[in-house]
């Protein structure tokens, strides 16, 4: 009796971790083009000069960026309840 109601439970927070696995790589997608904005637009400002103290600013902070993301990527958070 009790394996009979834990059933649609168990499939529902499976179904729950699927799409918050699909939403993780929708935002693991988002941060890496965003990196690569965020250091191109740095890298423009930096090297033509405009304003190079923000320019850096942003190439550093993007490359940080990026590290953070493929920290995520290497180890992504468990979604099975397995």
């Amino acid at each position: 009796m009790f394996f009979q109601i834990l059933s649609p439970l168990v499939d529902f927070t499976n179904l729950i971790a699927g799409y918050f696995a699909e939403i993780w790589d929708f935002l693991i997608f988002v941060g890496n083009i965003s990196s690569f904005v965020v250091v191109l637009i740095g890298a423009i400002l930096w090297f033509t000069e405009v304003n190079q103290k923000r320019g850096k600013g942003l190439v550093f902070s993007g490359i940080l960026l990026a590290i953070t993301i493929q920290y995520f990527v290497f180890f992504p958070p468990s979604f099975a309840l397995a």
